[in-house]
């Protein structure tokens, strides 16, 4: 298979889907990453 028709498949596929992941979609991890950034403690589940 070639390179771009790959690459254009991919994108068609991709384009399909319903939506992507928006940024504040990401969970604890980022959650806990803006919080160091911050300086401010993070708040842990019980």
């Amino acid at each position: 298979m070639k390179t771009q028709s790959r690459f254009v498949k991919s994108v068609v596929a991709a384009s399909k889907k319903d939506a992507p992941q928006m940024p504040w979609a990401r969970g604890t991890r980022r959650a806990a990453f803006i919080a160091k950034r911050k300086g401010a403690p993070l708040k842990q589940a019980a």
